[in-house]
């Protein structure tokens, strides 16, 4: 089939690159987001996806609107759109442009975390499980018809970066499936329960910090959740407070001090613990504003704590 590619974000790369090499299927067209400035220097940036498809020898659109362009994309001439965090919603009327589907890879049960950070927000939220979800695209966010669902147990383990990868390379299976089901003529499609649905919006710097009254459990699963993107941090007390980024922590349990917070103990050999709304938090990795990532013990070693300081 002849497929159009829609997507910006690195979760769809795999699928791309499965969708370049097979032989049962014709990438006839890509379109991204516009190039942005990164880094300190704020040099423009091509998205990943973009590079890959110029690579190929493909033709690549970059509209700051893709309403815009509606008319370009139906001169592919697609049989099917194969959309991955695209970052825009679609209007009904290039949902339309494909021959015979819209689809969206998105990675989550649906319909739980509907929005723009499935990811991060099973983390967050204790999920024991996740997947990838092949759905057809309706106007709304999220909440087309299902063709498929795949998933996978969310590890103890799991960060937001590792478990954005493990869905990544786990995508292309489902859209082949996906696809396979397309081309029969009669492929399923499972409407949606909208009273079971929860959405999850875009993620900002300031959703990582650290509120010490909650309990240790969601602290904890927060720190995972939102590693490396937006990270959680809390401030280090003192006359000007700094920030102290997370980067790793387990939970401990027990509740020693009723002030949320507050230092239990900060050597080399207990590590630094702090004490949450319920049980502690025992931070393993951390890093000073402007510093580098180091272990606990070791920013002790530089930046020594008191028993009993408070962290906000």
């Amino acid at each position: 089939m002849r497929i159009l590619f829609i997507g910006t974000g690195d979760i769809g790369l795999p699928s791309l690159e499965w969708l370049l090499t097979t032989p049962k299927h014709e990438v006839v067209g890509v379109v991204t987001q516009p190039d942005k400035p990164a880094g300190r220097k704020l040099v423009m940036t091509p998205p990943e996806v973009k590079v890959r498809a110029l690579a190929a020898g493909l033709t690549v659109l970059q509209p700051p609107k893709i309403r815009h362009i509606v008319e370009e994309l139906r001169a592919f001439q697609a049989d099917v759109a194969v959309v991955v965090a695209y970052g825009q919603i679609l209007p009904k009327s290039l949902l339309e442009v494909p021959r015979l589907a819209c689809l969206n890879i998105h990675a989550s049960l649906l319909p739980r975390h509907r929005g723009a950070s499935p990811i991060q927000a099973a983390i967050r939220e204790g999920d024991a499980e996740t997947g990838v979800t092949i759905m057809f695209m309706d106007e709304g966010l999220d909440t087309g018809d299902m063709l498929l669902m795949d998933a996978m147990p969310i590890l103890p383990t799991d960060t937001g970066g590792t478990l954005h990868d493990r869905l990544a390379l786990a995508a292309p299976a489902s859209l082949e499936r996906a696809l396979d089901l397309i081309a029969t003529g009669q492929p399923p499609r499972t409407p949606q329960d909208n009273a079971r649905a929860t959405h999850c919006g875009k993620l900002r710097r300031e959703d990582g910090r650290l509120d010490w009254s909650r309990p240790a459990v969601e602290l904890e699963r927060l720190i995972r959740a939102y590693s490396p993107w937006p990270g959680t941090s809390c401030l280090l007390p003192g006359e000007k407070p700094a920030v102290l980024k997370i980067h790793r922590a387990t939970q401990l349990e027990g509740d020693v001090c009723p002030v949320p917070g507050t230092v239990l103990s900060c050597d080399a050999k207990t590590g630094l613990v702090v004490t949450c709304g319920t049980g502690l938090l025992r931070l393993e990795e951390v890093q000073a504003e402007g510093g580098k990532r180091l272990p606990a013990a070791d920013f002790l070693r530089g930046h020594p704590l008191d028993v009993g300081a408070l962290l906000r």
